[in-house]
């Protein structure tokens, strides 16, 4: 992790001086980065050689963020970010809104496509400074997919680094809402294989679950399981994809994502008391947790945690937008069919998990995870 910060914060401080001159119509690094995603949070199933990060952009100095819920026009709790200028939409505004905007129902939206593609081009760029600097150290070259976030990949070259391990790091473009929230681009590809239109954004609220997090690592016993309940729930699912066959091992990554499984586990926590999350109640609770999610897939309901929920702690001071939006069905995107198979698919995991760790935890399934 302290290998990635620095060779990260060489990246982008690099990128921030190149673009210190950039005009005023043009957008820049902010200069900082924000760790997030199971490696940072201490439940990641495999080895931490793969990394997310966010990269907070900064809109030229006129111009503001107004995002607003695509009712309609994407997946359930998706953004549009329209632009408002501070002195009035004026000539000076049109060149920034040619090279990063589109139009959506007749209005301006900034979009999360083209913001992408400069964000890859302007890393690209920077590589060659961050890459004599560390040549010493280690390797570094960045790879991009169309639609996607572009992904730094390091390679120790010296005993610099104890294990010579190869390092991803995704970095995600975010566009700052303040309170530590983000807009970050939407796959390009919807739960159905749609394609996502270029103005739709998602809300990141990877900070508010990194404070949720730490206020339930205050609250809970010092030995509690509900981290560790997280990262098995994953192994199983990841060794459970090994026998399930196309379309439906696709469906089930995408049904319980890792995002879904916190979720889950969020909800579950807050229902009772913290201290029955001790250690030696974990084959209890993991219960629980499958359960739990096999009623929310029957039922076809599980609620975004952050988004509309008036239930969160005060403690975790959850931001006034979050509070405010519209609540989110997470699984509203999958049809009846595919969630009770899935749910059908879980238990039978769940009881079978012996027997489904032994079958798929032998060298020809555990192979290397892909980039992200």
């Amino acid at each position: 992790k302290a290998h990635v910060g620095r060779v990260v914060a060489e990246l982008v401080r690099a990128a921030k001086a190149q673009g210190l001159q950039p005009g005023p119509l043009a957008l820049t690094l902010r200069g900082d980065f924000v760790r997030i995603g199971s490696a940072y949070e201490q439940h990641k199933v495999r080895s931490p050689d793969c990394f997310d990060i966010l990269v907070p952009l900064r809109l030229p100095p006129h111009l503001e963020p107004q995002p607003r819920c695509a009712d309609g026009l994407g997946p359930c709790g998706a953004f549009v970010c329209g632009l408002r200028a501070r002195d009035g939409w004026t000539r000076r505004c049109r060149p920034f809104a040619e090279g990063f905007c589109v139009e959506l129902q007749g209005r301006s939206h900034l979009s999360s496509g083209l913001v992408l593609r400069w964000f890859q081009g302007h890393l690209q760029r920077c590589l060659g400074a961050v890459r004599y600097r560390l040549q010493e150290r280690c390797r570094v070259s960045l790879s991009a997919c169309p639609g996607h976030p572009p992904t730094l990949h390091i390679l120790p070259c010296s005993d610099y680094v104890c294990c010579h391990i190869s390092m991803a790091v995704r970095l995600i473009p975010a566009i700052p809402l303040g309170d530590s929230l983000y807009l970050t681009a939407l796959p390009p590809e919807g739960p159905h294989g749609s394609p996502a239109p270029e103005a739709l954004w998602g809300l990141n609220a990877s900070r508010q679950e990194q404070r949720l997090l730490g206020w339930l690592k205050e609250q809970a016993p010092a030995s509690s399981c509900h981290l560790k309940c997280l990262q098995i729930l994953k192994g199983l699912r990841d060794l459970r994809r090994h026998g399930l066959e196309e379309p439906f091992c696709s469906q089930w990554g995408r049904v319980l994502s890792s995002y879904v499984l916190k979720t889950a586990l969020f909800s579950l926590l807050l229902q009772g008391p913290l201290e029955a999350w001790d250690e030696r109640f974990l084959l209890e609770r993991l219960e629980d947790l499958v359960l739990y999610l096999r009623d929310c897939l029957r039922k076809q309901v599980l609620m975004d945690f952050f988004l509309g929920n008036t239930s969160i702690p005060e403690a975790v001071a959850p931001p006034r937008f979050l509070k405010e939006a519209a609540p989110v069905n997470l699984l509203s995107a999958f049809d009846g069919p595919t969630l009770d198979l899935v749910a059908f698919q879980l238990v039978s995991t769940w009881i079978q998990a012996p027997h489904v760790i032994r079958m798929y935890s032998s060298p020809r399934y555990l192979r290397p995870a892909p980039a992200p």
